[in-house]
């Protein structure tokens, strides 16, 4: 096994262990909040889970004094167990975890809530239609339910989304199963960090000695790393210290990402730096590893890391990051599958829609391209023509010659690849249009 090397390796002040998981690390942990509390939850609960749409109930039992229960389903071909508990809830300080848009009577339940059904299961296989399955039983488990809290991912899940994901033909993204989480410290130092990858059978990841003028380019890092170890598209061996190639600066250098556990990664910052040794004591100190860069093919070869601060000056405008091909699918059918709210939202003349479109590729640029025909790119909505749509093109496209920024043309929903919705006072794009259920 390789050892990675430091421009300027320095030792360790003091010896750092890896801690046992956490439960909520070990396991998913999803709490449904009903609106009524003093509804009876356990009344009927294996009739709803066994009523939930391919999923098969082989097994049940339920403790009436402990208030726990288990079920084993059978669910596109695998076989999973789940548990669950009713019991006394309290609301969470809001203020520490990543919500989603809450509507006033989700917030009012789940701050009156005194009663909640706890969900937990083991992941494996494709973590994300683990955690559809787990959202699917939740909602049927709990069938009035205001909000979701998601222990792993310390997060707070609107009853809406939950219902969309559920009833979506398509898993999850990849970012639905993780938080990335930026605590700041004095002089503007930020330390991100994830919560919810543990559960995936992953190590969670942070970046340290980030700031407030370069966080959002190290979110981007953090968040696209995340979602690619997620999808495993690459098949990536963690334990032999491979670069991930995530994406490219605006002056065409590459961003290979690798990760080092903590307990080495903190040797080569100073002890006091905010994620350091004393902030590790309660927590964060578990399966969590740092990103380091590699900055050519001659540092990966030799492993030597560069921390992500060395691209501090040259991310520019037009950095791009890596979709994986399957995130690129999934995305276009959540896109057709809620087209309904472009539509909905293009009758409010303040509104503005930008549609992607899937435009053809000239012959003589396919090898070029890579291993798709079309090349999506994003028009503006000008309005409905029954079943179809007109939309003018807003950029310049990179590989079909004879189209233009400004072409106009006439599509359906089967040319939408994505699409965003500016209203006056927020951005929606497939993955939020739950909030137009207000």
């Amino acid at each position: 096994m390789a050892i990675f090397k430091f421009p300027s390796k320095k030792d360790n002040k003091q010896k750092l262990t890896e801690q046992p998981l956490n439960y909520w690390e070990e396991q998913s942990f999803l709490i449904a909040v009903p609106y009524n509390s003093s509804a009876n939850i356990p009344d009927g609960i294996f009739d709803r889970a066994a009523a939930v749409k391919d999923v098969t109930l082989k097994k049940q039992a339920w403790n009436e004094e402990e208030g726990l229960g288990s079920i084993i389903v059978g669910y596109q071909g695998e076989e999973y167990a789940i548990g669950f508990h009713y019991g006394d809830f309290s609301a969470p300080d809001m203020r520490g975890m990543q919500m989603q848009r809450l509507s006033q009577s989700e917030i009012e339940a789940v701050q009156r809530a005194e009663k909640a059904l706890t969900v937990f299961m083991e992941f494996k296989g494709d973590p994300k239609v683990c955690y559809q399955l787990q959202l699917k039983m939740i909602a049927a488990m709990v069938s009035d339910f205001a909000a979701v809290m998601d222990e792993s991912a310390e997060q707070l899940l609107s009853s809406r989304w939950v219902r969309m994901t559920v009833d979506s033909s398509v898993v999850p993204s990849a970012e639905a199963l993780y938080s990335v989480q930026a605590v700041s410290g004095e002089n503007g130092e930020v330390w991100l960090h994830t919560h919810g990858l543990c559960r995936c059978g992953l190590t969670e990841l942070e970046i340290l000695d980030s700031d407030t003028e370069n966080y959002q380019n190290h979110y981007n890092i953090i968040n696209n790393l995340a979602s690619r170890l997620i999808d495993k598209k690459d098949d990536i061996d963690l334990s032999k210290e491979e670069g991930i190639y995530i994406g490219k600066l605006n002056d065409g250098r590459q961003v290979v990402a690798v990760i080092v556990p903590w307990t080495e990664a903190l040797g080569e910052y100073p002890d006091n730096i905010l994620g350091g040794p004393s902030d590790r004591e309660q927590g964060h100190n578990t399966k969590t590893s740092a990103i380091f860069l590699y900055k050519n093919q001659k540092a990966e070869d030799y492993h030597i890391l560069s921390k992500v601060s060395i691209y501090n000056e040259l991310w520019g405008e037009n950095a791009m990051f890596f979709i994986s091909n399957e995130e690129t699918e999934r995305m276009k059918t959540v896109a057709r599958e809620r087209f309904k709210y472009v539509k909905q939202a293009s009758a409010d003349s303040e509104n503005t829609v930008i549609i992607k479109i899937g435009l053809e590729i000239d012959e003589k640029y396919k090898n070029e391209a890579g291993s798709g025909t079309k090349e999506h790119i994003w028009f503006e909505l000008l309005g409905f023509e029954g079943d179809s749509f007109r939309a003018v093109l807003t950029q310049e496209p990179y590989w079909a010659e004879n189209i233009h920024e400004g072409y106009e043309g006439t599509f359906t929903v089967n040319d939408v690849t994505d699409w965003i919705i500016f209203t006056p006072e927020c951005r929606i794009t497939p993955e939020n249009a739950y909030i137009l259920e207000d």
